[in-house]
């Protein structure tokens, strides 16, 4: 074990224009802004240098993040030298957590109205996820 870590996991961002908000033409207090969702993970830090360790880790995440495709691609699929020489490569790195502290700022303080402009102007912009975000955080 090394010792503490702290990992910074971020969620989608997104600038917000005040444009956005239908409220602009009511009152016009509105100013630009910047919407996000982040997330501090704390634990013990432990490097791995066993190279089974490593090779048992990448076998597991291709598995998992193949196994639902037409055509899943396999570790065992590619030459074993070349393998084992991308596997020196890689570092292993395991985090026990011991915390997560998370945050998010995403537009929850405006009214439904502007909530809605967020959520229109970001996916026009093309922030898929930020938008869902924004859907997902308003308040009930």
């Amino acid at each position: 074990m090394i010792g503490e870590a702290m990992v910074i996991v971020r969620g989608p961002d997104a600038y917000v224009s005040p444009g956005w908000y239908p409220s602009k033409g009511e009152h016009g207090r509105v100013v630009p802004t910047w919407n996000y969702v982040t997330a501090h993970v704390y634990g013990r830090l432990t490097v791995h240098d066993d190279p089974a360790w490593v090779e048992r880790n990448v076998v597991e995440l291709s598995e998992r993040h193949e196994g639902g495709r037409v055509n899943p691609w396999s570790v065992d699929d590619a030459p074993p030298q070349f393998i084992s020489g991308l596997l020196r490569a890689i570092v292993g790195v395991e985090l026990s957590i011991t915390r997560i502290e998370a945050k998010f700022k995403l537009s929850q303080n405006r009214p439904s109205a502007d909530i809605d402009g967020v959520i229109s102007g970001l996916s026009a912009d093309g922030h898929e996820a930020a938008a869902a975000a924004v859907r997902n955080a308003r308040p009930a």
